[in-house]
Parts: C-alpha cells; structure tokens; sequence
C-alpha cells in the first residue's frame, strides 16, 4: 500500500528537495523565536547553564533548528506544504523540540540544570513560535525549490544515456 501511495504522489518525491526547504524554512523561523527568548532574558540563562556564549547558543541555535527544519520537511512531507494549515503542524512540531530538548535533553547535557521562571516560559514561547513561522513559511519557500517534472524526466528518465536525437551519448 505505501509503494502506491508514493506513486500517487503523497510522499515528496526526489525532485522536491524537501531537505533543504526544511533547513532554510528553520533557519528563517529562528528570528521571531531569537526575539522572543532575548525578551525573557531565556537565551542569556540558557548560555549560561550551557557554559557557552550568547554568541555560540545561537551559532548552535541556528545549526539545530535548519536541522529540526529539515526533520519536519521529511516527517510532514507533502503536509508541510499546506498553505492554510501548516502553522499548526509547525506548532506541534515546535512543542515537540520544547518537550524533547528543552525538559529533557538540556537537563541532561547541564547536569540537571533547566531554565526556570520567565526564562522556561520564553524558552517555550519560542520553540512553539518557531514551528508556527517554520509551518508557515516552508510552503512559500519549499514552492521556488520544486524542479521542473520536464527537467527532472530529461535527467532521470530511460534516455539518459542518449541524447535528444536517440543515439548514444558522448
């Protein structure tokens, strides 16, 4: 059953780079979720318990959400790319990597040490902001990347050792 539904199209195909709309998606999303952890003082607590930087949690910040971006592009695949209700797919996500990285992993890699007060609420403002810019721009921004199916079958299809006329390439 799954072989048929990729052939009709529910999964994202080859030529849809979900991958790298997802990466550029997270990246771009980050901005609102940067403001808003710089509102709650959450991104100078979270340097701290890291023992890191403010400059290398978000260098590190923005490595992670392009990656979480891509995860989401694959998990949702052609859902992703819901004009209307994508947000909301990028929120649960969002929710996702607040409850998986921000109670659990954190605490894990800190010894114990979570964000409290203010901090933890701007940690999951942002985290649950992030996954509603994520799921509302990676339509816009996964649409451009599509390639052409014509391109696609001219570089992948049974002639592709041939040239236009039908004899062999060189």
């Amino acid at each position: 059953m799954a072989g048929f539904l990729s052939a009709h199209g529910y999964d994202p195909g080859p030529t849809q780079r979900p991958f790298l709309a997802g990466a550029i998606s997270g990246i771009v999303a980050t901005i609102p979720a940067i403001a808003i952890l710089q509102a709650f003082g959450s991104l100078r607590v979270e340097a701290k318990i890291l023992g890191i930087s403010e400059f290398a949690t978000l260098a590190a910040g923005w490595v992670l959400m392009a990656v979480s971006g891509a995860v989401y592009a694959r998990l949702f695949g052609r859902a992703a790319n819901e004009k209307r209700g994508g947000w909301l797919f990028g929120m649960a996500f969002g929710f996702a990597l607040w409850a998986g990285g921000g109670v659990l992993v954190l605490p894990l890699v800190s010894g114990g040490k979570a964000p409290a007060g203010e901090a933890a609420i701007g940690l999951f403002l942002s985290l649950v902001a992030w996954g509603a810019a994520l799921g509302a721009l990676h339509p816009f921004i996964h649409r451009p990347l599509h390639e052409r199916l014509e391109t696609a079958a001219d570089r992948m299809g049974p002639q592709v050792g041939t040239s236009k006329t039908g004899k062999a390439g060189r």
